[in-house]
């Protein structure tokens, strides 16, 4: 399966954004400053927005599913297991997964920001989708929800799934890497050897990319393991 974007190009008022590229199965992160137009990348992506000039070909993807960055976006039922039941995903494998375990009958707008995002995200990591996109997950998720939220992904290895974010310092172990130069995608190509390319990446993995210690991976283990490395 694969999602083609082919010379892409979708007008946001005064800003182009352009992307070409093919993504397969894997994590894909897409990453980039606020403004640049991974929102806008996630909608096309997902079949939402159709571009002014270029294509969007989906090669034998059946079922894909988008989590908007704004968890409120997604609510349709009038109580938190109504809501994992629209989904179509284990109410109670999903409540203990998002830590509301005998919290079902409860309203899904009286739980906290942080309460509601585990929740939603629970229930798409459930779903066995050809592709899934992840617009900004990790928004108002606390450290440990972004924690286990980078674990949750890292073992989600079926089908492609599109991770775009500007969090930089709590990140899953991912196959490829793209970020926004301006308004324009680029691939940085396969980890770990788009590491080094990686214009937008933390100060952390920069200075030890300059060290020569490329991390094996983005992830808090692997830049810990690279920093600890004994050069021979």
């Amino acid at each position: 399966m694969e999602l083609v974007l082919d010379s892409v190009l979708v007008k946001r008022g005064d800003v182009s954004i352009r992307a070409s590229g093919t993504f397969s199965p894997g994590v894909h992160l897409v990453t980039g400053s606020v403004g640049t137009g991974k929102s806008t990348l996630a909608l096309v992506a997902a079949g939402l927005l159709f571009p002014a000039e270029g294509s969007v070909e989906r090669r034998r993807i059946a079922r894909s599913m988008l989590l908007f960055q704004f968890p409120e976006w997604h609510l349709t039922g009038r109580s938190v297991r109504e809501e994992i039941t629209s989904f179509g995903v284990p109410v109670e494998d999903v409540l203990s997964r998002s830590g509301l375990s005998g919290r079902g009958g409860e309203d899904p707008f009286s739980l906290s920001r942080g309460e509601l995002k585990r929740l939603l995200l629970s229930c798409v990591l459930a779903r066995d989708d050809d592709l899934l996109i992840l617009d900004e997950p990790f928004s108002g998720l606390d450290c440990p929800g972004k924690i286990l939220l980078c674990n949750e992904i890292g073992e989600k290895r079926r089908g492609i799934v599109i991770l775009c974010t500007h969090e930089r310092h709590f990140l899953p172990r991912v196959d490829v890497i793209w970020e926004f130069n301006g308004h324009t995608l680029a691939c940085r190509g396969r980890v770990p050897g788009a590491i080094a390319s990686w214009q937008g990446a933390p100060a952390g993995i920069k200075a030890l990319v300059a060290a020569g210690r490329i991390p094996r991976n983005v992830t808090f283990g692997d830049i810990r393991e690279a920093a600890c490395r004994t050069r021979v």
